[in-house]
């Protein structure tokens, strides 16, 4: 039985959540979860997960059980479902103990719409046997992949969840993730026991996110220039070991970017301090190992950077994914070297397991190939979760925005793979090179390698571009490595068409640096009603300020009390009353109430001052 008839449900999102309409498939989810059915929904981080079950908790009798891996932001997700009015809590290992208990009799005396558990407090004792004594309306399992072995992201601790449907046969579950793979879904279905689910799979395409791979050759200097251009945005830099995350947030604060590191070396209260100083706005950039990011839900990350390749596509993707919550244009920057798979493949070879191994081989690889691709990155990305992007152009990646080039390199393959044949296929690349750019060493004198008839014969060019041609061929299978742990370099079928001129090859090559500055002014692609918006930018900081100052008071997020995306609305319409201030994409009525009046007065100031002054 809900609250109100479902016919009241769009008239609840505009009065609790400020919106006009949903995203595409949230109705269809409420009302799935409003008629309870389980529900499976794989939807884009972005897509506006949350609301699916916080508004359905508001409409039913009861409370909503919301079972989440992310502690540590359990009170921010708290603390927005507060502002927007909804009665909420969280029980997790954070707490003190009187707290928690204070949360459970809130519970069971039926005072709260929403709980926020972690997976292991259902696992501790009869906890879940003894949430029977309390009116549960629904479960909703965020980041469901995490019951997956087969996901990015698998904890243990999710297994308890299979009993949900035995303890509780006559509660509906829905199942949340932003990202799953046919095999991850099946799984998800499967352990959940799901019964007939309304299922949901979104298009896994972020269209206000620009795609950018870059050569990586001085990294410092690259993050500083990127950054440069970015001054006063939030955003994650990703490196691989916590040594890199050290020295790039060292290198940064020199250089005057405030930036702080966030790794599992840090003590905790350290690294929970850094991510509370990036969620409030107080430091632009955080350089993080992958720990960091399932604690995120800042919705105004404008970039997420790559330092070095990561281990696989669904990876990448969630990262990325971290930035643009808010639906406003951002970029998604990737500094890609043929060095980092060495170092990747290092690691593989320790995995013990023989499928495994192979596994993150495979995935690796198919991450290698959407750097060195010549084609939309949108569209590779799409297409290892198994959707098609049907435009021929993104106007949102490098390649489609002709960032990047085209560039045939036909002869210098050829040069390559004879002097490979020449030397007998019987070594890798860094003698390869030696031949070819006519290099006097020890080795190449031991073989008599100077008097083959390429020796020498791309000396006119530096080896890293050799290194480059030696990559590409690779990633496009025209050679392969072959041998352990030495590999060395043989052609493939595909390299013997290019070397008889049966076929050609072609390299992609970073424009100059017009074409970067285009793309860094961009930030990202696809469209964005907030970017689009003519808003005055002075009274739009003015009212970051504000927001920032009644956060702190609050001792929530800015993002807690508004969006950027609700301060440009007020930038641009400068609402006067009340009921235009409803009017703005975000407030609701709890926050009209609680915030209106000031920011109303500052708007009116502002333009009492502007005026005033001419």
């Amino acid at each position: 039985m809900t609250k109100t008839t479902e016919a009241d449900t769009e008239g609840a999102l505009e009065e609790v959540f400020g919106f006009s309409g949903f995203r595409e498939h949230q109705g269809e989810i409420v009302e799935a979860v409003l008629a309870k059915r389980d529900v499976f929904a794989v939807m884009p981080t972005g897509g506006g997960k949350s609301l699916c079950y916080q508004l359905p908790a508001r409409l039913m009798e009861g409370t909503c059980v919301v079972v989440s891996p992310l502690i540590s932001l359990m009170k921010d997700q708290v603390d927005a479902a507060r502002a927007n009015g909804l009665k909420a809590a969280y029980v997790n290992s954070s707490q003190e103990a009187e707290e928690r208990a204070a949360a459970l009799r809130a519970l069971y005396a039926g005072e709260l719409e929403l709980l926020y558990l972690a997976p292991e407090r259902l696992a501790v004792g009869d906890f879940l046997e003894s949430l029977g004594e309390a009116q549960v309306s629904f479960f909703a399992i965020d980041e469901a992949h995490c019951i997956s072995e087969w996901g990015h992201d698998f904890r243990p601790d999710y297994l308890v969840l299979s009993n949900l449907v035995k303890v509780f046969p006559d509660v509906p579950v829905a199942a949340f993730t932003a990202t799953a793979t046919a095999r991850v879904a099946d799984d998800i279905r499967e352990k959940l026991g799901l019964r007939d689910p309304f299922e949901v799979r979104a298009s896994f395409n972020r269209p206000n996110l620009f795609y950018q791979v870059e050569l990586k050759e001085k990294l410092n200097d690259q993050l500083y220039g990127f950054l440069r251009d970015r001054e006063g945005q939030s955003g994650i830099i990703y490196r691989t070991t916590r040594k890199s995350v050290e020295e790039t947030a060292a290198f940064l604060t020199r250089k005057g970017i405030k930036a702080l590191p966030y790794h599992a070396g840090l003590e905790p209260e350290v690294r929970a301090a850094n991510q509370e100083a990036f969620n409030r706005d107080e430091v632009p950039v955080v350089v993080a190992t992958i720990a960091f990011g399932m604690g995120i839900d800042k919705p105004n990350v404008r970039f997420v950077v790559h330092g070095d390749l990561p281990k696989n596509m669904e990876g990448y993707y969630q990262e990325t994914g971290r930035a643009g919550r808010d639906g406003d244009k951002s970029h998604c920057q990737l500094y890609f070297s043929r060095g980092d798979v060495a170092k990747m493949m290092y690691f593989i070879r320790d995995i013990e397991d023989a499928r495994e191994r192979e596994t993150a081989e495979r995935l690796l690889w198919e991450m290698v190939r959407f750097a060195e691709v010549h084609v939309c990155r949108r569209r590779k990305l799409l297409e290892y979760f198994g959707e098609s992007y049907p435009e021929e152009n993104c106007g949102a990646c490098d390649v489609c925005t002709g960032d990047v080039e085209t560039v045939d390199a036909t002869r210098d393959a050829q040069i390559v793979m004879s002097a490979m044949l020449r030397t007998g296929q019987r070594f890798g690349a860094v003698h390869v090179i030696d031949v070819v750019t006519g290099a006097d060493t020890a080795r190449v004198r031991q073989f008599g390698h100077e008097e083959v008839k390429t020796y020498g014969a791309g000396a006119d060019r530096p080896k890293k571009y050799w290194r480059y041609v030696i990559d590409n061929l690779l990633a496009q299978e025209a050679l392969c490595q072959v041998g352990d742990p030495y590999p060395h370099l043989e052609v493939t079928g595909k390299g013997e068409g290019i070397l008889r001129g049966g076929a050609s090859f072609e390299v992609l090559r970073q424009k100059e640096a017009k074409g970067r500055a285009r793309a860094a002014s961009r930030g990202g692609g696809g469209g964005s009603k907030g970017e689009e918006l003519d808003y005055d930018r002075g009274l739009f900081k003015e009212l970051k300020a504000l927001r920032k100052a009644i956060a702190d008071e609050e001792n929530v997020p800015p993002y807690v009390v508004f969006g950027d995306r609700a301060l440009r609305e007020m930038a641009a319409y400068l609402p006067e009353t009340s009921g235009a201030f409803l009017e703005i994409n975000g407030v609701g009525q709890t926050k009209l109430d609680r915030y209106g009046e000031r920011f109303l007065g500052g708007i009116g100031k502002w333009e009492g001052g502007r005026s005033d002054g001419g």
